[in-house]
């Protein structure tokens, strides 16, 4: 089933219009049976003074005459039932319903109504008692006498239905009206958003670029501004892609012509030993391709538009260093280079072990190919804040010129000698930068080249740094 917005926001929207529905429900009947109560106490109030007038006394007795207005009003009232009761003040009953429910005594000033309600013979009452004096101007007697009317409730509710069926009715039209309303503008409000995805949708395959946010509301500034991104990622890593596309052709096209030449030569040979160097060329140049792509697939891992995610973790940098050096002892030894290490027994560093290991192989296979030097010394450093690797030759050194130059890909100095790829600096500094650090070169004081890695360091926890250590390969 499609999620719809649009039903999304009514099944939101019209459980709030019930509840609210039901509660001004309550409240206009209960403001209708307030008015209801009002206006037919005005009713039951005229009854009873109308009984009042009526009242006389005569021989020293109370005489009670229900006038024909009291009647009218009591005619007039068909669907509920009247009570009315006349008594005087020291409780003798004069005339009407005899076990009426008295008033309570709560106000006993005179001409003043008093309402209450009761329950008589099984029905619900609502009455008011009214206390008043009669006098007899001849004998100048005086009696208080208590006249009470009550009515059943029928007429007030029904009046306070019809008022409540007619605000419901008036409230369910404008919740029809409110809901329609929401449809309607929810149906104009996404016409951008309709839009939007009609641009996108008529995009040609390969285009990538930013999707114009002219004439967008600012509510659907957020959702361009996530889409250019993500579109920009895109085009940034395929960008990476295609770079890598190249740069594999640019890296293998010589090997392979080489190869391919080495080849054709060692068919044409009919001596062993001659086709065994054609082989054995064969096998060096497949080396070399063979480190130039990987170095290649390297680098275009650690771009940073391309998804590899760099976990790091705390290790050892010192113990790092001193493990490559001694792999790379017995090929530095066969280059006739003296390989040594200088540094702390521990440094430690937040960093992925085997990007770590990569870049400090780069940094040895550079100097033992490229230097010229009879020496190769790697030095660990670390203060507070960084721990710094010099990896130090004595050889012919670079131009200051093309100091920045080297960490380009394919850029080989204009002093290099042997083969390479020109691709082993260039991992280094991205390897840096994904350890937060950084990586440039300095002139070797007497002459040579030294390249410097600095890392932001970690504090040691157990035990803390020791002695430098000196080891020669």
């Amino acid at each position: 089933m499609k999620h719809s917005l649009r039903l999304h926001l009514v099944l939101w929207l019209i459980p709030p219009l019930m509840c609210l529905l039901a509660l001004d429900a309550f409240m206009t009947y209960r403001r209708a049976m307030g008015a209801a109560n009002v206006a037919f106490d005005r009713t039951l109030f005229s009854s009873a003074k109308a009984i009042a007038e009526g009242l006389r006394i005569h021989g020293g007795e109370v005489v009670v005459d229900i006038p024909y207005l009291a009647l009218e009003i009591f005619e007039s009232n068909a669907e509920g039932r009247i009570y009315y009761k006349v008594s005087e003040d020291n409780g003798r009953y004069l005339t009407g319903y005899q076990d009426l429910p008295p008033a309570p005594r709560r106000d006993l000033r005179f001409y003043r109504p008093v309402y209450y309600e009761a329950d008589y013979q099984d029905v619900s009452l609502r009455l008011i008692a009214l206390r008043q004096p009669v006098h007899d101007v001849a004998t100048g007697v005086t009696r208080v006498v208590w006249v009470q009317v009550g009515e059943t409730p029928e007429l007030r509710r029904e009046l306070a239905k019809e008022i409540l069926i007619g605000a419901l009715q008036q409230e369910a039209l404008l919740v029809a009206l409110a809901v329609l309303i929401v449809l309607i503008a929810t149906y104009r409000g996404l016409a951008p958003l309709r839009q939007l995805s009609e641009q996108v949708a008529a995009r040609a395959e390969g285009d990538l670029s930013p999707v114009a946010v002219t004439r967008l509301p600012s509510e659907l500034r957020p959702l361009t501004d996530a889409l250019n991104q993500y579109v920009a990622r895109m085009s940034r890593m395929l960008s990476a892609r295609r770079r890598f596309f190249v740069d594999a052709a640019h890296q293998l096209k010589t090997p392979l012509a080489i190869l391919r030449a080495q080849t054709q030569t060692a068919l044409r040979e009919r001596d062993p030993s001659d086709i065994r160097r054609g082989l054995l060329g064969m096998e060096e140049t497949l080396g070399h391709a063979s480190r130039g792509v990987q170095q290649l697939l390297s680098l275009a891992r650690l771009e940073t538009d391309s998804g590899y995610e760099v976990a790091l973790e705390p290790l050892d940098l010192a113990a790092l260093v001193r493990e490559v050096a001694l792999e790379w002892a017995a090929p530095a030894l066969a280059a006739g280079v003296t390989l040594g290490y200088e540094g702390p027994r521990r440094a430690m560093v937040l960093g992925r072990r085997e990007l770590l290991q990569e870049l400090v192989s780069n940094l040895i296979d550079n100097a033992l190919l490229y230097s010229g030097s009879d020496d190769v010394l790697l030095v660990l450093s670390q203060d507070e804040t960084d721990v710094t690797l010099a990896v130090i030759d004595h050889g012919h050194g670079v131009a200051v010129s093309e100091s920045e130059k080297l960490f380009k890909r394919f850029y080989r100095g204009d002093s290099a000698k042997g083969e390479g790829s020109g691709l082993g600096l260039a991992i280094v500094r991205e390897i840096a930068h994904r350890h937060a650090g950084a990586a440039g070169l300095q002139a070797t004081p007497g002459g040579g080249l030294t390249v410097l890695l600095r890392l932001p360091a970690q504090a040691a926890r157990g035990e803390a740094a020791g002695p430098p250590t000196d080891q020669n390969g």
